[in-house]
């Protein structure tokens, strides 16, 4: 499981440091793609391959499933880590995320997020408000 939060930069040649807690867990080759609200999203190969076959499963026939798979698959990359644990970023997806030098990589269970730092900075600002919200709606903690 991925968990945490991490403030690393990208160097000129559009290389990240993944964080060491997380590089054991994404193994020798991971998937990063386009992810949701502006960021990353980074996948052990057997994640993806999980949602792959989620995916594939919905009905193409509809133009929703059509647009996201289309999005998810074609900005996604097989990357690995160099030996001093970094990724290289394709310039494509560092435009879709904003990523320009300063990032937050976040762990989310069974993926990792690469954020732009102002990115992740806003979006907590404007999700904080709402967080007791969502929570009584979507958690119950009893469990």
């Amino acid at each position: 499981m991925f968990m945490g939060e991490y403030q690393h930069t990208i160097d000129e040649k559009g290389r990240l440091t993944m964080p060491a807690k997380f590089r054991e867990q994404l193994s020798d080759v991971f998937v990063v793609t386009r992810g949701l609200d502006n960021c990353l999203f980074v996948y052990p190969l057997e994640e993806w391959k999980v949602l792959e076959q989620k995916l594939t499963s919905l009905p193409f026939t509809r133009s929703d499933v059509r647009a996201f798979t289309r999005l998810l698959f074609s900005g996604a990359t097989e990357c690995s880590l160099d030996k001093q644990g970094r990724v290289n970023i394709p310039p494509a997806l560092r435009k879709h995320a904003q990523l320009e030098k300063d990032c937050i990589v976040t762990g989310v269970s069974r993926r990792v997020e690469i954020w732009s730092e102002d990115v992740w900075e806003t979006y907590c600002a404007q999700s904080a408000d709402s967080f007791n919200e969502i929570a009584e709606k979507i958690v119950d903690f009893d469990l």
